[in-house]
């Protein structure tokens, strides 16, 4: 492992005088969109914090391309995508494999590729592999789909497709790919609305999954209780409505409840806990406006009948994956969520109360690195992918 020297004598000295490497004012400068109002108080800029944290950054794996997604297996084992196509894994000895091999082709243009990846919670029992990926449509256009594999040494055998997004589009853009699992086994899969107006609008109809969360068994077939199963027009699979791009999404270990961080537009990325058959109102409202600078649709924030963001940013970070933190490694951080940011270059860590963010920590800005995904280690240790062509793959642990 390669040590960011330079982070450590920072957090070595920070430490000494009881500082921190975290920004207290995480949110300054004017909105940029000007004159919308929060639903309620506390609903973005909530006040900056200080963990005093002092910690060192360490590289565990480097010269990989756009590593997307993280998860580790119950062996101590790193499963890492790139996005052009390619899964590693990162052994207990700090080794990092050649590409494993069975993965089906990947649409590896713009934002697509592969994505986001899970191990099934009986993996220890079944070795089954779980990951989002664009893919082609021999009809034209593409989409997000899901498949499942099993991992056998340095190949996965008995590869499925177990669900595919409708319908394609030709874009190159907003294809969601976080996979959750959920305490009882369904699958949690968040979608993008592919960024085009054809299919932003659809992120309203019931008849597709383009701009949705989707909920799954882990054999792709649809769970009883899901809440449009046996409506009328409405894909039996969809949890919940009206998203934009969800690349951050997390399971609250204390409740066991759905999170999810989304792309909103310019000035209007947020925060929500996807409650069953709700709707969170894109494109109808949002927060935000168009990059033109011009009002999204009617330009509204809220409308009946619609859910309101836990919270939102303005101006955006870029969320890219999140974890809720409940390791021994860091007490100050216990009970937070982290969450990755690539334009912001940094993680965000919110403070919650009773489901509400009462405080807002930006973290590792000394790395100027953007962060596509944040996960937990069994030891505590926070993890990080960084978003380049030469990307990597960062472990956090405390100051020694």
């Amino acid at each position: 492992m390669r040590n960011f020297l330079a982070v450590a004598a920072v957090a070595a000295q920070l430490a000494a005088c009881g500082g921190t490497q975290g920004q207290a004012q995480p949110t300054s400068g004017a909105p940029n969109a000007e004159g919308q109002k929060p639903a309620f108080p506390g609903q973005t800029r909530a006040p900056g914090m200080v963990s005093k944290v002092a910690y060192e950054v360490t590289t565990a794996a480097e010269g990989l391309d756009h590593p997307w997604g993280l998860a580790f297996l119950p062996d101590g084992r790193l499963l890492i995508t790139e996005r052009p196509g390619r899964l590693r894994i990162l052994g207990t000895d700090g080794k990092l494999s050649n590409p494993v091999a069975g993965l089906p082709p990947v649409d590896a243009r713009g934002q697509g590729g592969l994505l986001g990846i899970a191990a099934d919670p009986g993996f220890a029992s079944n070795g089954l592999v779980y990951w989002a990926y664009a893919e082609t449509d021999p009809a034209g256009g593409n989409h997000t789909a899901v498949a499942r594999g099993k991992l056998t040494g340095n190949a996965l055998q008995n590869v499925q497709v177990i669900f595919r997004q409708t319908p394609s589009l030709d874009s190159t853009k907003h294809y969601g790919g976080r996979l959750v699992f959920a305490r009882d086994g369904t699958l949690f899969v968040t979608l993008g609305e592919r960024s085009d107006l054809p299919g932003r609008v659809q992120a309203q109809r019931m008849d597709g999954t383009l701009g949705k969360i989707v909920r799954i068994n882990s054999d792709g077939s649809i769970p009883k209780d899901n809440p449009f199963v046996g409506k009328a027009g409405a894909r039996p699979e969809i949890w919940s409505i009206g998203h934009r791009n969800i690349l951050s999404a997390a399971l609250d270990p204390a409740t066991g409840k759905l999170w999810e961080v989304e792309h909103g537009p310019r000035g209007g990325d947020e925060l929500n806990q996807p409650e069953k058959g709700k709707d969170y109102g894109w494109p109808t409202i949002t927060y935000g406006e168009e990059y033109s600078g011009k009002p999204v649709g009617e330009g509204i924030t809220a409308r009946s009948g619609m859910e309101q963001p836990v919270y939102y940013w303005d101006p955006v970070i870029a969320p890219a994956g999140m974890a809720f933190y409940e390791g021994e490694a860091f007490p100050a951080w216990k009970g937070s969520l982290l969450i990755g940011g690539l334009s912001g270059k940094q993680v965000a860590r919110l403070v919650l109360k009773d489901g509400k963010v009462v405080g807002e920590e930006r973290l590792f800005t000394e790395l100027n690195e953007r962060i596509r995904d944040v996960i937990v280690g069994p030891d505590g240790a926070v993890w990080l992918a960084t978003d380049a062509t030469k990307g990597s793959v960062l472990k956090v642990v405390p100051k020694s």
